[in-house]
């Protein structure tokens, strides 16, 4: 198979190339870098002539961008890369979205990514949303985010985050397959209230501030209950543990 991954220098896109590589297939590259922007649409077309899949793992530069912006980035993007698979006859539309991106409307950053999967599906065009949890690399900046006048403050949501690696590793491997048209979910093995994570996190880097349970503490812009990031019983589950993954990733 020629798959295309779109995002393929981000963090996730990163993994992705090399297993396709090792399962045999043809993976192509698709970046700024190399000349293709999905946002203008420069490069596309010529991208995905021959494809037999594309992977959309695009993120803008970053998620504090306001809610108009970035809703902005992923409706264009998605319209301009289903225009140029229609042109090109791709088979499979692959995209990366977030576990829970339907149940936070005030986050402006996971509404938006709902806001791209409604364009995928009014597309026409035969699809597989992966919804993934939270990656285990990005649970420090989160962390980060929650100061506040020197203490970590905290919602009393539930997450159930994966290691990045095993992201890319299931959506190369769902890329392989044919499309569900509808969504698969994906997360770690492992659910945490997120006042234990937070406090994991900072043992882990040897932060002294402290953490403090905040019912009224916002994450990326909305409240969280308890569930809203939690995967359903149906979710595919990764292997690697929190634990795991601290250990063989020291801080710094």
């Amino acid at each position: 198979m020629r798959i295309v991954v779109v995002g393929a220098t981000g963090t996730i896109g990163r993994g992705i190339v090399p297993a396709l590589v090792d399962a045999g297939h043809e993976a192509v590259a698709a970046s700024r870098a190399t000349g293709v922007d999905a946002f203008t649409g420069a490069g596309l077309v010529e991208a995905v002539s021959g494809a037999d899949a594309v992977v959309d793992v695009l993120r803008p530069a970053s998620d504090q961008v306001a809610g108009d912006e970035v809703r902005e980035f992923f409706a264009r993007s998605t319209e301009n890369l289903l225009a140029a698979e229609r042109s090109a006859g791709v088979a499979h539309h692959v995209a990366l979205s977030v576990v829970g991106c339907d149940r936070v409307p005030e986050s402006g950053f996971l509404h938006a990514k709902f806001a791209q999967e409604q364009v995928i599906r009014a597309s026409g065009r035969p699809f597989t949303i992966v919804r993934a949890t939270q990656f285990f690399e990005f649970v420090a900046h989160i962390v980060d985010t929650l100061a506040i006048d020197g203490a970590v403050r905290v919602p009393p949501g539930r997450q159930q985050p994966m290691a990045a690696a095993d992201v890319a590793a299931a959506v190369a491997r769902i890329s392989q397959g044919d499309p569900v048209d509808g969504t698969i979910e994906i997360a770690g093995p492992e659910a945490f209230a997120m006042v234990d994570l937070v406090r994991r996190v900072q043992a882990w880097r040897r932060d002294l501030r402290p953490v403090v349970a905040d019912p009224a503490a916002r994450y990326f812009g909305t409240t969280l209950t308890g569930p809203e990031l939690l995967p359903g019983p149906d979710a595919q589950l990764s292997s690697t543990t929190f634990d795991a993954w601290l250990a063989e990733h020291p801080p710094g």
